[in-house]
């Protein structure tokens, strides 16, 4: 009798275990399945066709042989995408850069680029027409000696998304807050009678913040200033024939690489106004995943 019992409490211990087991097994499948962003990802979400980030970002796909595609997108679509991903928890992959506001707004992460495919480090330059530094001198050496950090274009993008001032107000704003480096950038720079200048940008916050607060400087040496937003590619075009007379947009070496190649012998580059900017594959925090290797290959 008790050597049977003996055999059952043996033979129910082993069913327990077993069943410990399959629970446990269950469990790890669940989170491993919960955690398999990567698996779900299909797209990676992109900006306007022809830039430079999408011409590395297609790069990068190739190199590591991705199983994605890259959708044509615009920076507004692409916000848009992402906020949506972001209130419903969603993976989602999208191609972005730093300085940018939704870094403030949002927590994000850039994938590692172990293939350096996307480039380590960006810095944006100023570029002037030929000629304008003959013509138009005052104009030529407030362009080149304007030059801020990160932080700097941070605070200026801060403030006209979460005040809901318009960029021309924010970057004011910023410059009286930074009188002292201003007028480091202003000194021996002579006033001039309502020259005219004109500048081209792209119309992304952070080319908006850096533009805006150069041209209230310009107004301030007494020029009368033009505005005009266009693509990259134009922008670069535009500069090379003289159509316009600057511009602060230029992300190198690698965002604006195609454009600076073809034009760079009919333009003046200035040299970088920010250093330390940043593009590539960003997601969410709240994705199990960290590396461009870890996503679906073909």
């Amino acid at each position: 009798m008790i050597l049977l019992s003996k055999k059952w409490f043996i033979l129910v211990s082993i069913g327990i275990v077993l069943l410990l087991m399959g629970c446990q097994e269950e469990s790890s499948s669940n989170v491993a399945e919960e955690n398999n962003d990567a698996a779900e990802i299909e797209e990676i979400v992109g900006i306007e066709p022809g830039s430079g980030t999408m011409d590395i970002a297609e790069n990068a796909i190739e190199g590591y042989d991705l199983d994605v595609d890259l959708i044509e997108s615009s920076e507004a679509a692409m916000l848009s995408e992402l906020q949506g991903a972001i209130e419903n928890e969603e993976p989602i992959v999208v191609t972005l850069w730093e300085p940018h506001w939704s870094f403030r707004e949002y927590d994000l992460k850039f994938l590692e680029d172990p293939q350096e495919t996307l480039g380590e480090s960006e810095n944006i330059h100023t570029m002037v027409r030929e000629g304008l530094e003959d013509e138009q001198t005052s104009a030529y050496q407030l362009l080149d000696n304007f030059y801020w950090e990160v932080e700097d274009m941070n605070e200026v993008m801060a403030n006209f998304r979460d005040d809901d001032i318009e960029p021309r107000e924010a970057a004011s704003e910023w410059i009286e807050n930074n009188r002292d480096e201003v007028d480091t950038w202003m000194e021996n720079v002579e006033p001039v009678d309502n020259e005219e200048i004109e500048l081209a940008y792209v119309n992304w916050d952070t080319e908006i913040s850096s533009t805006n607060v150069v041209a209230i400087l310009l107004e301030e040496l007494g020029y009368d200033v033009t505005l005009t937003a266009v693509d990259m590619g134009i922008a670069f075009e535009a500069l090379s024939n003289g159509d316009v007379d600057g511009m602060l947009i230029a992300w190198l070496p690698v965002g604006a690489a195609s454009y600076y190649e073809e034009y760079k012998g009919e333009i003046v580059d200035l040299g970088p106004n920010l250093e330390g900017a940043q593009q590539g594959f960003v997601v969410p925090e709240y994705m199990e995943i960290d590396s461009i290797d870890d996503l679906p290959t073909n």
